[in-house]
């Protein structure tokens, strides 16, 4: 016998019921929802209008407003607007039975299916109920703005956004789906609050390749931390939550806007290049589970991550070069961009490679908007000294010299709710000794910058400084706009040699600054009764570009990147005489190889260094010869160097000059190319000159170099 009954009735009544009752003892949370229900109860005439995305629990809501009516003695009609004509004569024949009735409870699900009688709702079905009639609508879309301009209605009706359930409500969901505590972290990283995800988390296996035989989420406590959602999990959550798309570029746009931290119409423009980046952001708005932040649109948590591995698991080379294209775009906004617009730029781009299995990244991904980045005004002074006053007395001082003096180096971040200032950073640009002693920070940052690699002309150094209230400290959104911008100005100052951030030797959030690449060079600086630690980077030795790809590629779903050495920072006069050895060595492949002008910005990045330099070093010398005030020297440059002759006397002999005035003209010649090249180690080449330089780096090399004699090296010996 399969079933034995132990109860003589034990399976009485109908399913339904029991489907019902399991729902009920499922429900969790929603209290504030449910307190306006039972208010409107009381009172009457009243609409409640529900309205969030799919999956957040809606339909359950209105559940249990049934029970609670039900309780009450009230006449309950609902109506489910999948089932439904859109048309007023179908949804009258329907809720006729409301018009007359004083008790009555109206409550419509799945709105968002009928949406076209909204304004026949309001203005003509509505009217007519019984003012002690109650109406609950729920739906994904938000009302329009109607409800709340028409002053009858504005006092009637109350709108509800249906989020998703706080964390101890979300737990106790898994608890009554019997999820071990262990495998609660995983799941609520994956779902969040979304109860639709929950619920399919907690009853759907994990991993790669499972089926739904089996609730592993229940049964697998072994699974723990490395708990992914099944595939199969992932297209349900996609039909429930986002459903059917216009067409494959409105896909493409959910793609671009889950895998962004926020996104805007560049960055849509620079994903997804032939469509229309306008009209794909204005649809992108629209939708429920979309909401707008500070720099751009962003989706639901649980809707960027079903996307996100949805596109990874179906489409792995297109979600890598969606990846690339957003990346390089917004490597190019934080270049270009205006000052109020970087922070977005910055953000975004470190988003792109949160969780790619690498070490900890030091930012939070939650809780934008709740503070806000602004300049420093002359009526700010107070409020910053104040802050540096609570953090470190000793730095007040400091404060006062620099706010005055460079009152632009200052940023300050308020909390939105209340203006209260949170944290400030200053970017102190420092160009001479003099300037750098104002304080002991500055002061010990020039010292070491001087003691490894000094400044040459025309560059500066910056040093970072920061101030945080304590209950901001650590992972935050302060923290997160104050490195941002800190990495906004790595990226976008121009003729930076050195930078320092300031930080004191017992944060234990120091090593946080080893993530981007800058080290303790062993100086410290004490300020009052605090000792700092410099932590430094050299952007002559680590380019801004070079530094950013080292930081942001090497991730899981990034290939290895190409280990490149840091580059050589020589003075002006090291520079010079490697010059004069290049040309001495100029056909030999091993000299130029080993001259240190291969390891400087001229030649960074190029694959084949000494055969860079050569070319260099002669498109150098054919430049100099479009100057017609350099005539003389670039024809002794060019006879010696380009022409191959032998010896001095023979090039003075082929250019008809006394060997003196050719060693002038060659001397100058050499002067005149150290000069230029010299101006382009320390700003970089020109665009022209960019282009002619790697148009000639990469066409030809090989054949050019096998086909040359060997240049004099007499001529350069006897030159000096």
């Amino acid at each position: 016998m399969l079933c034995k009954l132990v109860d003589e009735g034990q399976h009485a009544g109908r399913l339904e019921d029991r489907l019902q009752a399991a729902r009920q003892r499922a429900f969790v949370g929603r209290k504030e929802e449910l307190a306006a229900f039972d208010e409107a109860l009381c009172t009457g005439g009243r609409v409640l209008f529900i309205h969030g995305p799919g999956g957040v629990g809606k339909s359950a809501l209105l559940e249990r407003f049934a029970q609670h009516a039900a309780e009450a003695d009230r006449t309950i009609l609902m109506l489910d607007g999948r089932m439904l004509e859109e048309s007023p004569a179908a949804f009258v024949a329907e809720a006729r039975a409301v018009l007359a009735d004083e008790r009555a409870v109206l409550l419509i699900d799945s709105f968002e299916r009928i949406h076209g009688l909204e304004s026949w709702l309001r203005e003509r079905f509505l009217p007519l109920l019984p003012s002690g009639a109650l109406v609950v609508v729920a739906g994904r879309t938000r009302p329009d703005m109607m409800w709340q301009a028409d002053p009858g209605w504005a006092g009637m009706v109350q709108i509800i956004e249906l989020g998703e359930l706080g964390r101890m409500d979300a737990a106790a969901l898994l608890d009554s789906r019997g999820v071990a505590d262990e495998l609660h972290d995983p799941l609520l990283t994956f779902a969040g609050g979304h109860p639709l995800a929950l619920s399919l988390g907690a009853a759907a296996p994990a991993g790669e390749g499972a089926a739904i035989s089996s609730a592993v989420a229940v049964s697998d406590s072994a699974a723990g931390s490395r708990w992914t959602p099944a595939h199969d999990v992932v297209a349900t959550l996609l039909d429930q939550l986002v459903g059917e798309v216009p067409s494959p570029a409105h896909r493409h746009a959910l793609e671009v806007c889950a895998h962004t931290y926020m996104s805007t119409q560049d960055v849509l423009r620079a994903a997804l290049p032939d469509e229309d980046a306008a009209a794909l952001f204005s649809w992108l708005r629209r939708l429920p589970f979309i909401e707008p932040g500070p720099f751009g649109l962003y989706p639901h948590d649980v809707v960027r991550e079903i996307l996100e591995a949805d596109l990874r698991w179906r489409d792995p080379q297109g979600y890598a070069d969606m990846h690339r294209r957003i990346r390089t775009c917004l490597t190019h906004q934080i270049r270009a961009a205006e000052d109020a617009d970087v922070l977005g730029a910055v953000g975004s781009l470190f988003y792109l490679h949160r969780g790619d299995g690498r070490r900890p990244q030091p930012h939070v991904w939650r809780g934008a908007g709740e503070v806000y980045e602004d300049v420093f005004r002359p009526e700010d002074a107070e409020d910053l000294l104040r802050l540096a006053t609570e953090q470190d007395a000793g730095t007040v001082a400091s404060v006062s010299h620099w706010m005055v003096r460079q009152p632009q180096a200052f940023r300050l971040y308020r909390r939105t709710a209340d203006g209260e200032l949170a944290g400030a950073c200053a970017w102190l640009r420092l160009d001479s000794k003099t300037q750098a002693q104002a304080d002991p920070v500055a002061a010990t940052a020039w010292a070491t910058a001087h003691a490894n690699a000094p400044l040459r002309p025309g560059e500066h150094l910056a040093v970072y400084r920061s101030w945080v209230r304590k209950h901001h400290q650590g992972f935050s959104p302060v923290m997160n706009l104050i490195q941002w911008r800190a990495v906004a100005w790595f990226l976008r100052s121009h003729h930076l040699a050195w930078s320092f951030i300031a930080v004191r030797s017992d944060d234990r959030s120091s090593g946080r600054y080893e993530y981007y690449n800058m080290h303790d060079l062993g100086d410290h600086a004490q300020e009052g009764d605090a000792e700092y630690v410099l932590a430094a980077h050299d952007w002559r030795a680590v380019s801004a570009p070079l530094w950013l790809d080292r930081l942001l590629t090497t991730g899981a779903q990034q290939a290895p990147a190409t280990h490149e050495p840091e580059l050589a920072v020589l003075s002006q006069e090291e520079f010079n005489d490697a010059i004069r050895q290049a040309l001495r060595h100029l056909a030999k492949h091993a000299e130029l190889a080993a001259n240190p002008l291969t390891r400087t910005r001229l030649l960074a990045g190029r694959a084949t260094p000494a055969l860079a330099l050569r070319e260099l070093l002669e498109d150098s010398i054919r430049d100099l010869g479009r100057d017609p005030q350099a005539g003389k020297p670039h024809r002794a440059l060019d006879v010696t160097f380009l022409r191959g002759a032998p010896t001095q006397e023979a090039a003075a002999e082929r250019l008809g000059l006394s060997l003196s005035t050719y060693r002038r003209h060659l001397n100058a010649g050499i002067e005149r190319l150290s000069d230029n090249l010299w101006h382009r180690e320390l700003h970089g080449p020109d665009q022209e000159c960019l282009t002619e330089v790697v148009d000639h780096v990469t066409v030809g090399l090989s054949a050019r170099w096998s086909g040359r004699g060997e240049t004099s090296v007499a001529a350069l010996d006897r030159v000096g």
